[in-house]
């Protein structure tokens, strides 16, 4: 068994299989054993026509800011990007805003740049802020998002004038395959000590995910509920849960760091 802060907890986590290595590399190098059961799985929309146009308007400079919310989201513009044959200097038509450190590292993986605007607050009431500090009333914003993103950012940078432009960039759908939750949440005492949630969706997709598969929700009461951040915990407080560890830093990283000052 590897040594480490989180030597013998076994830890779930609920991202989408393609974002989940991070974590799960995380989690084991302070030496856990991390449980993958994705909850969230991305899908492209179904009719990509409002989606490619938004993209052929944002290279030909009809945008002035590029607002991207979440690193899924990036790889949702660059893998649609692709598919339509734009050029990588696509992306340098207009300024990006970035929700924290996650995204703008995927904009410059997957767009060769770096965002003009990453707040300190990785919410998006914090990009918000930030934004309408930068953006002058008049300018358009292309805004792709999820399907089910929260109406926050757009309501906030339509009131004051700005014209945003919302597109769906991708659906969030149920996951599957992984460990054998129920199982494991089964037995008493259970043989899972944490589950982290790095977005609201992952709480509430789990909750789907343990009831279609025979799972009894309730034993999760007994679990360190473990969420990125503030929005995430009001989401698992909402399901009438209690979440034992929110992250300072909202990231991997913090919610790492904060699992290890829990347990010590």
């Amino acid at each position: 068994m590897m040594a480490g802060p989180l030597a013998g907890r076994r830890v779930v986590v609920t991202q989408a299989l393609h974002q989940s290595l991070d974590l799960a590399g995380l989690l084991e190098n302070a030496g856990a054993t991390a449980l993958l059961y994705p909850c969230i799985a991305l899908e492209p929309p179904a009719d990509a026509s409002a989606l490619d146009q938004s993209l052929l308007d944002l290279t030909a400079g009809r945008y002035d800011w590029l607002v991207l919310t979440s690193a899924n989201t990036v790889r949702a513009l660059a893998e649609r990007a692709q598919v339509l044959g734009l050029p990588p200097a696509a992306w340098d038509a207009a300024q990006i805003a970035a929700i924290g450190a996650a995204t703008d590292k995927a904009v410059t993986g997957l767009m060769g740049r770096s965002a003009a605007l990453v707040p300190d607050e990785s919410t998006a009431e914090g990009l918000a802020h930030s934004l309408l500090a930068l953006a002058r009333p008049g300018q358009r914003l292309l805004l792709p998002q999820a399907d089910i993103a929260r109406p926050v950012l757009l309501q906030s940078l339509a009131a004051t004038g700005l014209d945003v432009v919302p597109i769906i960039a991708y659906h969030t759908v149920l996951g599957k395959g992984g460990v054998d939750l129920p199982a494991l949440l089964a037995v008493s005492p259970a043989e899972v000590d944490a589950i982290t949630f790095t977005s609201s969706s992952t709480v509430r997709n789990l909750l789907r995910r343990l009831d279609e598969e025979g799972g009894d929700c309730t034993r999760l009461a007994h679990i360190c509920l473990a969420a990125i951040g503030p929005i995430t915990a009001e989401t698992v407080r909402a399901a009438g849960l209690q979440a034992t560890v929110v992250a300072q830093q909202q990231s991997v990283e913090g919610l790492v760091q904060a699992l290890i000052g829990y347990w010590n």
